[in-house]
């Protein structure tokens, strides 16, 4: 995003009331271990036509996040749902990204473990910014150092430690790609720097399961409760061969158009599933009630 780009952001330093103002005009503790040793989650809420959008289920993963990591249980709906009002009423922005985060205030120096009710000043902001989902076609590498950890538990939520990531992405701009796809430490791949991977084979859409370290993703969890996917490991070779793949996530829906050779294997041209099918299938998601009955298990999207 642009520095363009409309923002606000919200902070509560542990006074009566939180403050409101330009997200480079709120200061955080230098000594906080949220940004000292990364210790702290975040969710990113789709803010669309107005309001925040499956904010509950932010919410569910955010406090799981939380107790994973052993923090003190972060705010729940009664307090970030007007936030959340406030924030759009204030800024005038009717669609972007509304961040929250929640992480460890001042502490001790070093890696000595905190106990989840030490009364340690935990921190919690929000920040909203304008921004439009995104539906484009992107070409993909797949990284040859970035790796998911089948096993660690930091896989399983949203934490501030987004390095390897950043890494991903940087390979995949110098190699002229868009995104990086990440392997699993049990093989296979697992997802993009910042979204779940589906791939269409066969008439069905198949997603990594969570035991390959990919995160647990709002929108993939909607369409793996609708029926609409199917959890199955997914090689590079089923993705060359599929007949087309998204990269999913609250933000929006892109197709993978070309895989770029970075791993060993050539280049290969995807399947074209074009922008619109893309936005049909995201929205969709977004616009389901969640129920799981037969009904909603049509195969009510068509890519083909």
């Amino acid at each position: 995003m642009s520095s363009s780009t409309p923002s606000i952001a919200w902070i509560d330093r542990g006074g009566p009331d939180g403050r409101w103002g330009a997200p480079g005009d709120l200061a955080l503790p230098a000594d906080a271990r949220g940004l000292l040793l990364a210790e702290g989650v975040f969710e990113t809420v789709l803010v669309h036509g107005g309001r925040p959008r499956l904010l509950a289920a932010h919410l569910e993963r955010w406090h799981q996040g939380a107790t994973l990591l052993g923090l003190p249980a972060p705010p729940g709906e009664a307090l970030i749902a007007p936030l959340a009002r406030e924030a759009i009423s204030r800024s005038g922005i009717d669609g972007g990204a509304l961040r929250l985060n929640w992480c460890r205030g001042s502490g001790t120096r070093g890696l000595e473990p905190i106990a989840p009710d030490a009364a340690d000043g935990a921190l919690c902001w929000l920040q909203l910014t304008g921004a439009e989902p995104r539906f484009a076609p992107v070409s993909v590498i797949v990284s040859a150092t970035e790796v998911r950890q089948a096993t660690s538990l930091l896989s399983r939520c949203k934490t501030f430690a987004y390095a390897s990531a950043l890494i991903a992405r940087r390979q995949a701009r110098d190699a002229g790609a868009d995104d990086a796809l990440l392997t699993s430490s049990a093989g296979g791949l697992c997802c993009a720097s910042s979204a779940n991977l589906l791939i269409q084979q066969d008439g069905r859409w198949l997603t990594p399961p969570v035991g390959s370290g990919c995160l647990p993703g709002i929108m993939r969890q909607r369409a793996l409760d609708l029926g609409v996917a199917v959890e199955e490991a997914i090689s590079s070779e089923a993705l060359r061969r599929s007949d087309g793949a998204l990269l999913l996530n609250s933000l929006g829906c892109r197709p993978i158009h070309h895989v770029c050779r970075s791993d060993g294997h050539g280049p290969a041209t995807l399947a074209a599933i074009g922008a619109a099918e893309a936005e049909r299938f995201w929205r969709r998601l977004l616009d389901s009630d969640g129920a799981s009955d037969g009904a909603q298990k049509q195969p009510w999207v068509e890519m083909r």
